[in-house]
This record gives C-alpha cells, sequence and structure tokens, in this order.
C-alpha cells in the first residue's frame, strides 16, 4: 500500500510545471522532477549523488538557497536565483526552498523552482542556435566528412569534490564566458581535453566547431599544413585542403602540448592568433578566421618560457587565463570518488558486480604517487573489473605496478632538521633524477620517460642541478 502511495505522490509531482529538486543533510542531489530536469538541463543520472555545488558550480554556499536552508534550518519563499548551469547556460528561477525535517533534525531541504525567462526570447535563442548548428555541421562535411567535430564532455563529466577540483570547475566555468585564449597546464593524465571540452561546450562557441591537436612528435612542415592547410602542388603531394583554423572557424581550437611546437612554427601562429588571418601552404592569398585558441602544457607553466620551450611573445598570447589541474597525489579525498565512479563506469561495461576495494588497495592508492594521475587510476580498476570477478577489488587484482608497494614514501626527507623548501625540493628533485639516468644507463630521452618530464625540461634541470651526465 504505502508503495502503491509513493508511486502515485512521484507521478503527481512530475506532473507539476514548477521543478522540484532535493537534496539530503549533505549536499548531495537525491530527486529531480521533470520539470526541474528540462529548467536545469540535468543529465540525471550524472548528477544524482553528486553535490550539488559540483552540478552548478557557478553556485557558492552563500549564494544556493539550497545550502542557506540546510544551514539555516528556516525556509524562503519566492527568491530569484541567477546562475549559470554546467552547459553554460544561464538561468534565472523564482525559488521557495523548505528544510526536511525527521524528529526534529534537518535531514534535507527541498525547493520548487518557476522559469521567469521569457519564452519568446528563450525560443529564439533555440531556432538561432539550431540554424548555426546546422550551418556549421552542413559546411564542415562538405570539406572533409572526417573532421567533424566533436565535443562530447562538460563540467559534469569532472569527477571529483575536494576544494581545488570545484575551485578548478569554477574558474572553468567562468572562462567558458569569456572568449579570451586559455592555457592549461596539467601533468599527463590529469584530464586536460576533459577540461577544455567543457569549457567549449559551456562557451556560446559550443554549437560551433571543436578541433583537437597534439602538437607532439610532428615536424614543421607537417603540422603547418595540418594547422593552416595547403594548395595544390606547394609540395609533394599537397592538396587543395584547408587546414584546422579553417575547419574550427567560429569555434574552438585545442592545440595539445603546445610546448612541443617547433620553433619556427610558432613565429607564424604568433602571426595567426595577432591578425586573424591564415594563409595555405604554397598561397599567397590569406583567409579571414575566427577561432578561439586553448592550448596545454603538461609541464610547469614556469618552466615553459625559461627552458625555451615556447616564444615568450607567443607564450604571452596564449596565456591569457591559466588554469592549472593538480596531479592526483595532491587531491587524495577524489581518490575515493573517482573509485567508485570507475567501478560503476566499467562494471556497466563489463557486466561485473563489484561493490568497491578491499581497505588494504585502498591504502596503497592513498599512497601510491600516480605518476599516470586519474587516467591511471581508470586503467587500473578498467583491468581488475576485466580479468576478475568478486565483490572487492584485492591486492592480487592490480596491475603489476603495486605488486608488494610499500606504503610508504621512499623519498621522505629527514623532518627533525628544518631546511629552506627550495633546498629541500632540490635536494629530492636531484635524487630522482640521478636515480633515473642511472636506471635508463644515462640515457636522456628514456629517463624523461620514465619521470613523466619534456626531454628539455629535464636537461634544463640536470644543467640547473649540476648533475654529472
Amino acid at each position: 500500500m504505502e508503495i502503491k502511495y509513493f508511486e502515485s505522490l512521484i507521478q503527481a509531482i512530475n506532473i507539476i510545471n514548477d521543478g522540484i529538486h532535493i537534496i539530503d543533510a549533505s549536499g548531495k542531489i537525491v530527486y529531480y522532477n521533470v520539470a526541474a530536469k528540462q529548467l536545469d538541463e540535468i543529465d540525471v543520472d550524472k548528477a544524482i549523488g553528486r553535490h550539488i555545488l559540483e552540478v552548478y558550480p557557478s553556485l557558492s554556499f552563500d549564494t544556493s538557497t539550497l545550502l542557506n536552508v540546510l544551514r539555516t534550518g528556516k525556509p524562503i519563499y519566492n527568491i530569484e536565483q541567477n546562475f549559470i548551469n554546467y552547459k553554460g547556460d544561464k538561468i534565472s528561477a523564482l525559488n521557495s526552498t523548505l528544510p526536511i525535517l525527521y524528529n526534529n533534525k534537518i535531514v534535507g531541504a527541498l525547493e520548487v523552482s518557476r522559469n521567469i525567462t521569457k519564452v519568446r526570447e528563450l525560443s529564439e535563442k533555440i531556432v538561432n542556435l539550431q540554424r548555426e548548428l546546422y550551418e556549421t555541421n552542413e559546411n564542415i562535411e562538405n570539406v572533409d566528412k572526417h573532421s567533424k567535430p566533436i565535443a562530447k564532455y562538460n563540467f559534469l563529466d569532472i569527477i571529483g569534490q575536494s576544494k581545488e577540483m570545484l575551485k578548478l570547475k569554477s574558474l572553468g566555468l567562468k572562462a567558458a564566458m569569456s572568449d579570451s585564449p586559455v592555457m592549461i597546464a596539467g601533468s599527463t593524465g590529469t584530464g586536460k581535453e576533459l577540461l577544455v571540452q567543457s569549457i567549449h561546450n559551456s562557451s556560446n562557441r559550443k554549437y560551433k566547431p571543436f578541433i583537437a591537436q597534439n602538437c607532439a612528435a610532428l615536424p614543421a612542415n607537417l603540422l603547418e599544413s595540418i594547422l593552416f592547410g595547403s594548395v595544390k602542388g606547394s609540395f609533394t603531394g599537397a592538396e587543395n585542403k584547408p587546414g584546422l583554423f579553417e575547419l574550427a572557424n567560429g569555434g574552438t581550437l585545442f592545440l595539445d602540448e603546445i610546448n612541443s611546437m617547433p620553433l619556427e612554427l610558432q613565429t607564424k601562429l604568433l602571426r595567426v592568433l595577432q591578425d586573424g588571418r591564415i594563409r595555405r601552404v604554397g598561397s599567397s592569398n590569406t583567409i579571414d578566421v575566427n577561432v578561439r585558441v586553448i592550448s596545454a602544457i603538461n609541464t610547469e607553466i614556469s618552466e615553459v618560457v625559461e627552458t625555451k620551450q615556447l616564444r615568450q611573445d607567443l607564450f604571452f598570447r596564449l596565456n591569457v587565463i591559466t588554469l592549472v589541474i593538480p596531479d592526483l597525489c595532491k587531491r587524495q579525498e577524489d581518490i575515493p570518488i573517482l573509485v567508485d565512479h570507475f567501478i560503476k563506469k566499467y562494471n556497466d561495461k563489463c557486466n561485473k558486480f563489484f561493490s568497491g576495494i578491499s581497505k588494504e588497495v585502498l591504502d596503497i592508492f592513498l599512497y601510491y604517487k600516480w605518476p599516470g594521475n586519474v587516467r591511471e587510476l581508470e586503467h587500473a580498476i578498467e583491468s581488475a573489473i576485466s580479468l576478475y570477478d568478486g565483490e572487492i577489488i584485492r591486492e592480487e587484482h592490480l596491475p603489476f605496478q603495486f605488486k608488494n608497494f610499500q606504503t610508504n614514501d621512499s623519498y621522505s626527507l629527514d623532518t627533525s632538521v628544518i631546511q629552506p623548501l627550495n633546498v629541500a625540493v632540490e635536494k629530492v628533485e636531484r635524487e630522482i633524477i640521478i636515480s633515473a639516468l642511472e636506471q635508463t644507463d644515462y640515457n636522456i630521452s628514456k629517463a624523461a620517460k620514465l619521470i613523466n618530464v619534456p626531454r628539455q625540461t629535464l636537461q634544463y634541470k640536470i644543467k640547473k642541478l649540476e648533475i654529472p651526465s
């Protein structure tokens, strides 16, 4: 009888035109009705169970009406709240919010929201965006059917509730509202393209092309024709073909590992950014383009100019907005959340039924340095679920790098003797670099790969730390 009553109540709530949104005492989302999903354009499967500030990074503990009621226990009525959802849409709602009490204890909060955006303005906006999307896709498909832009991620796909990640998503959403160049710094596997796609999909360019290009390991002449296009006969085998700047016109061009771009090509890229015009290889004609460039580096921002990986003038042109993604080992509180996320993902993919990890595995994960960051964690979970059966992921299920792992820090310093921080850091860097060189017979390329830094950075540090090589 109670189940039927509950089902009838849910059906009635879903008929209501106003949005209804419920969070629990910890601020995690537990329910949306149909109207709330439509109002906020929420992907419910991704939002349920997430903290409200994860899903609404433009809000804060002070501006969220739900969190205010949760904190004070006092209802609020007919308060206007303006926010940007995780897709980058500006929404205005008229909210009435009530605390949910059980045995005189606050166990959650319920909010009723009414969309106060004018229907006519919204309809006109949707029609305009649909027309732009159609025209963009039609033009791109006519040029090259294999170059259709795809940006599938948004801020809700970025998993993390640590202070660092909440701040990063909030800044990323603000960056999306701007049209300035963005430089993203982060180690391999931290999710740089995930953040870039989220910025694109929350910007006013979201219905325009998104193109990504890795600048590493390509000779200058090949990368130049890829970026700027070519005309027939300009070099052996060359055809009339648009470059990525033309394909990304109106949208976003993501240049990954920009610090690996050959220096002679950096000068041409700088000219394009300054003038907004490109010239195909072998052509004397220029073409106007309107492209937002987002770049990424996999090293410290301060090093890219010091080690002359980037021209200083190009660096300042690209580095208008800076976002730094922290390494996984620097946001350990996100590891259990990420583990749960990846277990669910690969349970669904592999038709398995793992419910979690053992305490020993959790200890290993919290002590491990994660040189491959979030990507390495995902692969560890994927490997365990793909190869084994059971309810709990145990130590014997983990990949080779975790076998016989000792949960201590091999490079811990003697803290009984206080040293200046820069001296202590240099001491640890020196030990790691010497160890890597010894393990690779002083092959700098292999040593750089072993400790996950660019070759130029390692050479710079060897010289700076006066390490014999």
